[in-house]
């Protein structure tokens, strides 16, 4: 059996004032330095959710650019896309009319030549068709 006799009640002074002790000593400054931890982890965590959120908005920002600049280099394609089509259309037109014109002046031309190499064939047959008769009778006409 347990005896209770002042040495216990001693004991249990001696472990109370220890308690007393470790706690002003050890726990409580120990459990401000884990408070402290704690609010740093928990600041940290905030300003890292702050900069994810900078982020964010700057890469949705740098889309939104990335879709406006697109956009304007597809118009400005399509501009000189309408352009470049509109001078082909001009030096098709010129390029025709500048043909018709010379198909118009060769015509021309073979016709003046036909009508020429007629009109010289015209006095040809007529020398020879005189030639040829002085021949076939024989004298002068």
């Amino acid at each position: 059996m347990i005896n209770l006799d002042l040495a216990f009640f001693i004991q249990i002074i001696n472990f109370g004032i220890l308690v007393l002790v470790l706690n002003l000593f050890l726990y409580k400054p120990l459990r401000a330095v884990l408070a402290k931890r704690r609010e740093e982890i928990e600041s940290s965590r905030e300003r890292t959710g702050a900069v994810d959120q900078q982020v964010q908005e700057k890469v949705a920002q740098y889309e939104a650019r990335l879709r406006d600049a697109k956009a304007e280099v597809g118009a400005k394609r399509a501009e000189l896309v309408k352009e470049a089509q509109a001078e082909e259309a001009t030096v098709l037109d010129k390029a025709r009319a500048e043909a018709a014109a010379s198909v118009a002046s060769i015509r021309e031309r073979i016709a003046k030549e036909s009508a020429d190499a007629r009109t010289m064939l015209q006095q040809q047959a007529q020398v020879l068709s005189g030639d040829i008769c002085e021949k076939i009778l024989g004298r002068s006409l």
